[in-house]
């Protein structure tokens, strides 16, 4: 190298053509340098390039370019031109190579998409995609409204199922009211004569399991006469655990999960006591081979969301009471039938299938709402959510007293469509001493109401024939004598004295059917009121 002549000595060591040369090449070098920065550093943060390589061949090409500058300004003092050979040498190949690759690319990039079509393309997408949205909008609405139709249809025909119901257990009231009447009368005149004592006791059971039936079937048809009132929950869980743990047995072992901020609730507590007994009950049948029983009560609120997805829901503030047991379950296809009077999975003799409906129909009646969950081999849990109280309205029915047989001698009109039960009436009160007058309908009733009798008291059915119930009759017989008293009796109520599933505030309601000691406690109650 000693033997070749500096680049320098060509320029005839002229200052100013050195350092334009040594000035330039070194700015040029610095440009190469940091285009293959860039480059390599684009393609190393964006890795979705799709000719990364050539970028990477092309930075290093660069880079190498730079570097040939460099060599040329050491050649302007030092003759380094076998290094300078060598390095254009390694930058020649390396040009043909990359000029080989973008010859051999150049159909494949004339092929890309122009920026206008890729802005074709990003309009089209938005508007697929647009589309796929409203579509996917357009299923879920109509699997809201397919939903919706599915439980306007359900709640149809539990309605229907409800009425037919309530009608049948309105006549069957009737004709148990003269069973389970002249059965006592009967009880009494042979009470010496242990065979037929036998019998009419038989004959009363029957009767009682009647009463029982037609109740259910009242409570499921939303019929039953309510009287809520504030209810401290957790109070109710745990006496009806008690009660539970004498009822189920041993080997169902009860676990009571209580909020401590549980509100009260506006409900009627006998009938929430039923209910949840017979929840019990069915739980405690779901698991024959013992298993566990948990009460669970809890603060809800079922916000408009919930509502949309179940109709019959009245957004609000709910007491929640949640009976979960781990017995068999209930198969999917199922689940929409358990509610249904007389439906049952149970097996013949074993159960009639009102226990489920006659919640049902509580809890719609009471304005709440019921939910049933079940997986089958792990168990069951039924929700009620109960209407939270916010005053404390309680309507109780007066009682009298004293007790047994109350007697009279004040005079009473009895108004009683049905023929057969206005004569046991009228015979059941002549035996408590009083004065007794009949009528079959409210004109009738009317007719004697403005006649100079003597009248303390009027009873009367709540549903009759000829336009005017049994609440319009009292209201017109109270506007002809101020003084009267009145007490109603029904099997199936309507809603002439019941409002809204609740008893209409100082009214007086004798159920049918009932016993002689109540049909002479509630008129002596409703004579002193």
């Amino acid at each position: 190298m000693s033997k070749l002549t500096p680049h320098g000595e060509c320029l005839l060591w002229s200052p100013e053509l050195i350092w334009v040369n040594a000035i330039s090449d070194t700015l040029i070098s610095f440009a190469f340098f940091t285009i293959a920065f860039v480059l390599g550093y684009i393609v190393y943060r964006r890795r979705d390039f799709q000719f990364s390589y050539i970028f990477w061949a092309f930075a290093l090409w660069v880079s190498i370019c730079g570097l040939t500058r460099l060599i040329e300004v050491l050649t302007l003092w030092v003759p380094a031109y076998v290094l300078e050979a060598t390095t254009k040498g390694f930058l020649a190949f390396m040009s043909a190579g990359i000029a080989a690759a973008l010859l051999l690319l150049l159909p494949r990039v004339l092929t890309m998409p122009s920026r206008a079509e890729l802005k074709q393309a990003y309009a089209q997408l938005e508007e697929e995609t647009r589309q796929r949205r409203t579509a996917e909008a357009m299923v879920k609405r109509f699997q809201e409204i397919e939903a919706t139709e599915t439980q306007v249809r359900q709640a149809q025909k539990m309605e229907a199922i409800g009425q037919l119901t309530g009608g049948v257990a309105h006549d069957f009231n009737n004709i148990l009211t003269v069973i389970t009447g002249t059965i006592e009368i009967l009880a009494e005149a042979v009470k010496d004569r242990p065979q037929l004592v036998q019998i009419t006791s038989l004959i009363n059971s029957a009767a009682a399991r009647g009463a029982d039936l037609t109740k259910h079937l009242l409570a499921f048809a939303r019929r039953q006469p309510l009287q809520p009132r504030s209810v401290d929950i957790n109070g109710m869980v745990v006496d009806t655990a008690r009660l539970l743990r004498r009822t189920l047995g041993e080997q169902i072992e009860i676990e009571s999960m209580l909020a401590h901020d549980s509100a009260p609730a506006m409900i009627d507590p006998s009938q929430l006591s039923t209910a949840i007994l017979n929840l019990a009950l069915n739980a405690r049948d779901a698991m024959p081979e013992g298993g566990k029983l948990t009460l669970e009560t809890k603060n809800v609120l079922l916000d408009n969301a919930y509502a949309r997805m179940n109709p019959e829901v009245i957004p609000g503030n709910y007491v929640m009471i949640a009976v979960s047991d781990t017995g068999v379950g209930i198969p999917a296809h199922l689940l929409d039938k358990v509610f249904e009077p007389f439906f049952t999975t149970k097996d013949v003799g074993k159960g009639v299938g009102l226990g489920l409906s006659m919640v049902y129909g509580f809890v719609k009646q009471s304005n709440g709402h019921i939910k049933i969950y079940s997986e089958p081999g792990h168990g069951t849990s039924v929700k009620l959510y109960l209407p939270q109280a916010t005053v404390d309205a309680e309507m109780r029915l007066a009682e009298a007293n004293t007790a047994g047989m109350e007697r009279g001698d004040e005079s009473i009109l009895i108004v009683e469509d049905d023929a057969l039960v206005r004569e046991y009436v009228i015979a059941q009160i002549k035996r408590l001493g009083y004065t007794t007058l009949a009528a079959s309908k409210a004109d009738e009733a009317l007719g004697l109401i403005d006649s100079p009798a003597r009248i303390d008291l009027l009873f009367t059915d709540i549903i009759m024939p000829g336009g005017m119930n049994g609440r319009q009759l009292a209201i017109e017989a109270l506007k002809r004598r101020p003084t009267l008293k009145v007490l109603y009796t029904s099997g199936y109520t309507e809603n002439a004295i019941v409002h809204h599933g609740r008893l209409d505030a100082g009214v007086l309601l004798l159920t049918k059917p009932y016993q002689s000691a109540d049909l002479a406690r509630m008129l002596r109650t409703a004579l002193n009121s």
